[in-house]
């Protein structure tokens, strides 16, 4: 009997200028300028947490959407994600 590939769990993933949550593909703006006041919007929605309805699940969309134009923030969310592929393997 041949064994499948496990599903893959990716919650968020990106595609192009679209960002894919838990299935549904939310577009983003195709401007570098409007994406970058986007991503640091939901930022600075993460830090503010305590109030209703922004969260701290603000924070990783945030970095998410500013890792497609900085170089940096790219480097950081890869690292990240490696480090997190890794900790599930063991698991």
């Amino acid at each position: 009997m041949k064994q499948d590939k496990p599903a893959r769990r990716d919650f968020i993933r990106l595609r192009g200028n679209s960002i894919e949550v838990f299935g549904r593909s939310i577009k983003l703006p195709s401007s570098r300028p409007a994406r970058v006041a986007v991503g640091v919007a939901f930022v600075i929605g993460g830090i503010f947490s305590f109030l209703p309805v922004l969260g701290l699940w603000m924070l990783p969309v945030g970095i998410l959407i500013l890792s497609i134009d900085f170089v940096m923030v790219r480097r950081w969310r890869r690292r990240a994600s490696v480090k997190w592929g890794r900790r599930q393997r063991r698991a």
